[in-house]
């Protein structure tokens, strides 16, 4: 693991920083215009005092002006979805679609008791996973040299393979990563927990304003998960064989409409209800032909009233495909407790193969075995999750509103998005078509719904066959 701020590190850009998040801590209650406020911001240590006094009275919403952009190297998936799953972060990662991961190398865990504590046959525990690791490294490299593209082989990868990331976010939400890192929940990981000490140091050297803030913290008492457990027996794990719409607005449809019409016309709901009546009676496809321009809107914010939940089964390898949608609401399964390994996908490609295939499940059943073997040894939870391939399924819960689908229906529909995602992409679609024939007129891939193709030199073709049949 390493990992480096990428600029703002030498003392002028230090300087510059903290003058900057000084500023926007005085603006609010000094006279001057904010290029006087700045000029004014001259002092290193007055401004690093000024902010800290701003920030232990509760108001951090200024180091939300210190945009800080981080190098992670060496770092497992467990690493990235805790990431990526942090909605203010941006990010860039390897894909797994495009490059070789046979040899970017794995995790190795220094292995622990259920309480947490060394375990005593670390040492031959280690020696068993790195030989298992390898094995399923060979399968993974074994698909690839049999023809098998990089990114169906993944699916056979454990989450143990290393990740590079490229990571930029602001202050504040440094903070709150690097507390949860080393008090929440997720500090029981013990690669979760040195990821936060290595901010922490970045921290105390070039973010000094927030050292105090991290040292002087008290956890808070966090509910325990068994509390759940205690009051109802757990459930075996059931994975859907399709996304599910658990629930919708309400005549979604018109709810958009009225929206629109209370917004244009600033008048009541009661008032755009009656302008709507009055406007289908003069053109019975008025409901259609309005829907129709504010689907192609720039800012189509009237589709934001309206939400859907949905529950999707996916697997790890593709979760990030949907993870990264940063506007939809995602409830992604802790990685505690181990979830049932028994779930899981095997690409098209690797089944029409039978010898590829029987490989493939041989590297699953032969990884369930291990990690049985290791559960045995008292070995805790945190430090098995690195047993997870990238064909095991789960279930997500999402919500998202009418913008924000059309958004990722618009990238997930595509035929170049990958197959998986694709199928859950189109399947959405479907079932918010049935509910919402209106809005869903606007649901898929752009050169679907727009005659528009934005991968350029790498279409699939489809735009040409829609524009010729549109002409």
């Amino acid at each position: 693991m390493k990992i480096e701020l990428i600029g703002g590190c030498n003392k002028e850009e230090l300087e510059t920083r903290i003058q900057k998040v000084a500023a926007a801590g005085k603006l609010s209650r000094f006279k001057g215009n904010v290029f006087e406020v700045l000029e004014s911001c001259n002092n290193y240590e007055k401004n690093l005092n000024l902010i800290k006094r701003i920030i232990s009275m509760g108001h951090e919403s200024i180091i939300e002006h210190d945009y800080l952009v981080f190098a992670i190297c060496d770092v497992t998936p467990i690493v990235e979805q805790t990431i990526i799953g942090s909605r203010l972060t941006s990010f860039t990662i390897k894909s797994r679609r495009e490059v070789d991961f046979r040899t970017a190398g794995f995790y190795v865990p220094e292995f622990r008791t259920k309480d947490l504590k060394p375990h005593p046959k670390n040492e031959e525990i280690k020696e068993k996973y790195v030989k298992h690791m390898k094995y399923l490294f060979n399968t993974y490299g074994n698909l690839v040299d049999e023809g098998i593209n990089v990114e169906d082989s993944r699916f056979i990868l454990p989450y143990s393979f290393h990740s590079n990331i490229i990571m930029g976010l602001n202050a504040r939400e440094l903070k709150k990563m690097v507390l949860s890192f080393l008090h929440g929940p997720l500090s029981k990981i013990s690669e979760l927990n040195k990821l936060g000490n290595e901010f922490y140091n970045i921290i105390k050297k070039y973010i000094p304003y927030l050292e105090e803030q991290i040292s002087a913290y008290t956890p808070k008492v966090e509910e325990p998960f068994e509390y759940l457990e205690s009051l109802s027996c757990r459930p075996n794990v059931k994975i859907l064989d399709k996304p599910h719409l658990i629930s919708y607005t309400a005549n979604s449809d018109d709810v958009i409409l009225k929206s629109s019409i209370m917004y244009h016309f600033q008048c009541s709901e009661s008032e755009a209800t009656e302008i709507m009546c009055n406007l289908e009676k003069k053109d019975k496809d008025f409901k259609a032909k309005y829907m129709n321009i504010i689907l192609h809107k720039e800012e189509n914010r009237e589709l934001e009233q309206v939400n859907f939940t949905f529950q999707i089964p996916i697997s790890l390898s593709i979760l990030t495909h949907l993870t990264r949608h940063r506007m939809h609401s995602l409830l992604v399964p802790e990685f505690l407790p181990l979830w049932n390994f028994e779930n899981y996908i095997v690409p098209a490609t690797i089944k029409a193969r039978p010898e590829l295939e029987k490989t493939f499940i041989e590297a699953h059943d032969r990884n369930i075995e291990v990690l049985e073997e290791f559960k045995s040894l008292n070995i805790s939870d945190t430090d098995l999750i690195y047993f997870y391939l990238g064909c095991q399924m789960l279930n997500v819960v999402t919500s998202m509103n009418g913008r924000t689908l059309q958004w990722i229906l618009h990238l997930r529909c595509c035929n170049k998005a990958q197959w998986q995602i694709r199928g859950i992409a189109k399947e959405i679609a479907k079932q918010v078509k049935e509910v919402s024939p209106l809005l869903g007129k606007g649901l898929g891939a752009t050169c679907v719904t727009d005659l528009i193709c934005n991968e350029k030199r790498e279409s699939c073709g489809l735009i040409d066959t829609l524009l010729k049949t549109n002409s």
